[in-house]
């Protein structure tokens, strides 16, 4: 007999094995399960990722005008704070106290790649473009990711798409500006 289940909820059929129909639920279920794990992830890393990096880069633009300083606090953050980021998605998943070791391991294994892989794409304009040009392109890439990924989230919420894209939005125009700000004034006080 074959077993085709096409949802979690679909009642038992006569003459069907209760042991297998309820075991491939389970395994539907924990597939879900880590679905929504590597989901977390990777929206975590993406963002930060995003976030993260273009407000460091606008801040050392703004405070050195320096490309080398720029492009390394680039590879830092990919580096140190995609480790960074993971282990705190990690710590935060093990202190819920209801995730298994693979649930947890793989929101944290998403969340270094995501983080690591989107900040890295931060130094294709600085390679290909003076800093100033390379800043405002980073700038326009990574809104536009953010864009995308706020779109995509509020589509598959309740919520009204274009609140959710406006309020990530926001809050990234805002970290721009702030570094941008403490860019110019670090440059001012420790020159």
């Amino acid at each position: 007999m074959k077993y085709a289940f096409k949802s979690t909820d679909e009642p038992l059929k006569p003459g069907m094995d209760f042991g297998r129909a309820s075991g491939i639920t389970a395994m539907k279920g924990k597939f879900k399960s880590m679905e929504n794990h590597w989901k977390t992830g990777f929206c975590f890393g993406f963002t930060s990722g995003i976030i993260t990096t273009l407000g460091l880069m606008v801040g050392l633009h703004s405070g050195t005008n320096s490309t080398l300083a720029v492009a390394g606090g680039v590879v830092t953050i990919a580096i140190a704070d995609a480790f960074s980021d993971a282990l705190g998605i990690h710590i935060a998943k093990e202190s819920e106290n209801h995730h298994t070791q693979k649930e947890i391991w793989c929101a944290t294994v998403s969340t270094f790649l995501s983080k690591f892989l989107f900040a890295l794409t931060f130094l294709v304009p600085i390679l290909l473009f003076d800093l100033s040009t390379a800043v405002k392109v980073s700038v326009v890439w990574g809104m536009s990711l953010l864009a995308v990924l706020s779109y995509v989230i509020g589509k598959a919420g309740k919520e009204k798409t274009w609140k959710v894209v406006a309020e990530h939005l926001l809050i990234a125009a805002a970290v721009i500006l702030i570094t941008h700000q403490v860019g110019d004034w670090v440059s001012v006080v420790f020159v």
